[in-house]
């Protein structure tokens, strides 16, 4: 996509646009998802919603990748005690799926898995599905994380549930 295009794009988006896509009945499903898939594993998953980037941010051609990864550090998804922190980023003016893995579950599940699962909430998403894609990938990363960090009883909750809107 052309930087100009993407620019406007970026310009374009609004809070509006952002809680029609993810309003406050989403965002709760979302926290309940995630609550959900937490009973099953060990690992903490958070979700993320950012409408747009910043002029500084487009200027520097900020991919979402770049701040998806960004976000993760700055929720610090990585300090978990099992390094089995996910997040999830969702990037609406350029309709981008992004998921950061911390090293433990990356190293099991793989990049190949995480993409897959990308382009699945993104197919969601270009349906207007964003409920049944947020939730759908909540549950394929929960999978994950339940396949090779089982719940065992002593589980704690190291991360808030809630999504979080940027």
């Amino acid at each position: 996509m052309s930087s100009f295009k993407r620019f406007f794009r970026h310009i374009w988006m609004s809070p509006i646009i952002r809680n029609r896509h993810f309003s406050r009945a989403t965002l709760s499903t979302i926290e309940a998802a995630v609550a959900a898939g937490e009973i099953k594993h060990r690992g903490q998953l958070r979700f993320v919603v950012e409408a747009e980037l910043t002029t500084s941010q487009l200027w520097h051609a900020v991919s979402a990748r770049q701040r998806a990864i960004e976000v993760f550090s700055m929720l610090r998804v990585w300090d978990t005690e099992e390094n089995n922190g996910v997040l999830i980023y969702v990037l609406l003016a350029d309709r981008k799926v992004e998921i950061v893995a911390d090293r433990s579950i990356h190293q099991q599940a793989g990049e190949q898995r995480w993409h897959a699962i990308c382009r699945e909430i993104e197919h969601h998403y270009r349906k207007a599905a964003f409920l049944a894609g947020s939730v759908s990938g909540i549950e394929k990363i929960s999978a994950e994380l339940a396949h090779y960090f089982p719940a065992n009883g002593t589980h704690k909750n190291e991360q808030p549930d809630s999504p979080v809107v940027l």
